[in-house]
């Protein structure tokens, strides 16, 4: 007989060790239960980085229907939680979720959270959006990204900005030229090898 959600549920509060406790989200995040929204959410502000990778993993899973609960139970003080719960909404891609990850990639000091932030910029679900909407929400990102990755001091942000441009170019073709310009300049630019790579990984990908 399978377990039910509940019996995950508290498998996960009982555990009393990093490994039980890895296991047992892994269990419960593989359940895909809307029922798991809030204990998976309360998991990303332990510190246990393999739970929370399992966590962010099975809200992903779930998708759309994690987006108000983990939206209204950001953690403002555990930045942390902060960073695993933007990189859940970014996987997901949600639109509800653009106006957070916006304001995250280009104010919040953890690196962890701006970086999350980048990336989940350029996997945002534009179909969702109305689409009257759409371009001034997609130039809203190509600033932000554009901002990150040229100014930011941490290379894995300047990084995570570029994944995120090259998500948008796939995604907005109106974009594809300035971005493919940008790119170029970062390739010129950037000082670190691995940033240029990414940039001309990027490059080709959106010839």
């Amino acid at each position: 007989m399978l377990p039910t959600v509940e019996t995950l549920i508290i498998a996960v509060e009982k555990a009393d060790s990093a490994n039980e406790l890895l296991t047992a989200v892994e269990n419960l995040a593989a359940a895909k239960s809307e029922a798991a929204i809030p204990t998976l959410t309360d998991v990303l502000r332990y510190n246990n980085p393999g739970a929370s990778v399992a966590a962010v993993d099975g809200l992903i899973a779930i998708g759309k229907a994690a987006v108000p609960y983990l939206l209204a139970n950001l953690d403002g003080y555990n930045y942390g939680a902060r960073a695993w719960a933007t990189r859940a909404l970014g996987g997901i891609g949600d639109v509800r979720g653009l106006d957070l990850l916006l304001e995250a990639a280009v104010s919040d000091f953890s690196f962890s959270v701006r970086r999350g932030a980048a990336r989940g910029l350029g996997n945002i679900i534009w179909s969702d959006l109305e689409e009257s909407r759409v371009s001034e929400a997609q130039k809203a990102v190509f600033a932000a990204l554009e901002k990150l990755s040229q100014g930011d001091p941490e290379w894995v942000v300047r990084y995570a900005a570029i994944v995120g441009l090259e998500g948008l170019g796939t995604a907005a073709a109106a974009f594809r030229g300035a971005i493919r310009e940008l790119l170029g300049q970062i390739r010129e630019t950037e000082t670190d090898i691995v940033v240029r790579l990414r940039a001309d990984q990027a490059l080709e990908h959106l010839q």
